[in-house]
């Protein structure tokens, strides 16, 4: 039994990690309808980012992601307005090759400014453990999924109780009704972009205490929170953080009680198994009624 809460334990806070990278593409895919191929990218600059404010400053990495979402937001501002609106007006299908080329050269720019061997940053909790009677639970992991709760709660509110959540829930809606009431679908959509890759910053502090990183990681990040967004309903930020927590459980438990090498698999079996039984994610539905409040 308690080799089971262990993997349960285990699994809810890699789950939140995995919710916590993938708020940004929820965002751009499911509200804006753009599957944003340099999403994993922009999560590698944050994460790059992180490390070398805790490099060359001793800055704790989730500390410094409050001042990376700055740099990161306006970096989705300008490629929202350099590349995808401009894009969109011609053919939307060219934002997935623009994106794609973007992570291309972004993961080349970064090899070029830190190298391809592997790094990461070691806050003086990156090691340390919570003792609860006979469970451990990973101080890193721990502060890494409270990070996500919070991101999670303050995005929902924002998108339920603000007039810019009310304007991005307009525009992805019904676009032309938006514009009758006076909201600029081009002028809200680069606004999400912004906050989509500003939440990155977070993901990326995360990510550079708890995993070791290369630049072409971003490979694996995205293909993960792809899985992440499908399995919790495009465009529903509470779905992806419970599509995190499933994904991370349904790991958790096959590493433990299957096989490692078949942990690798779950996503994609999640996938398929979601897209057979609720094509349109498992909490589409929450979307549609903030949509509607």
């Amino acid at each position: 039994m308690t080799e089971l809460v262990q993997t349960l334990v285990f699994g809810i806070l890699i789950g939140g990690v995995y919710a916590l990278m993938a708020t940004g593409l929820t965002l751009t895919f499911g509200v804006m309808k753009i599957v944003n191929m340099a999403q994993g990218a922009f999560l590698m600059v944050s994460t790059y980012l992180c490390y070398a404010l805790w490099q060359h400053f001793g800055l704790d990495p989730i500390l410094a992601a409050f001042l990376v979402m700055f740099p990161m937001a306006a970096l989705g501002l300008v490629v929202y307005k350099l590349v995808i609106e401009r894009l969109e007006r011609i053919d939307p299908g060219l934002t997935i090759v623009a994106t794609f080329a973007l992570a291309l050269i972004t993961e080349a720019f970064l090899a070029l400014l830190w190298g391809p061997n592997q790094k990461t940053t070691t806050p003086a909790y990156f090691n340390q453990a919570i003792h609860l009677g006979s469970l451990v639970v990973p101080r890193a992991q721990f502060y890494a999924c409270l990070l996500a709760i919070v991101i999670t709660v303050v995005l929902q509110v924002a998108i339920k109780r603000t007039w810019l959540g009310h304007s991005i829930t307009a525009a992805s809606e019904n676009p032309e009704g938006a514009r009758l009431v006076g909201v600029e679908p081009a002028r809200v959509g680069a606004w999400i972009f912004a906050i989509a890759t500003g939440s990155t910053a977070f993901g990326g502090a995360a990510l550079s205490f708890l995993y070791q990183f290369t630049p072409d990681t971003q490979d694996f990040w995205l293909g993960l929170t792809l899985s992440v967004v499908i399995v919790g309903g495009l465009g529903s930020v509470p779905g992806a953080f419970a599509a995190g927590l499933l994904l991370g459980l349904a790991e958790s438990l096959t590493t433990t009680y299957v096989s490692v090498r078949w942990a690798t698999a779950v996503p994609t079996v999640l996938i398929l198994v979601v897209l057979t039984i609720r094509p349109q994610g498992l909490f589409t539905r929450t979307t549609r009624q903030d949509a509607g409040s």
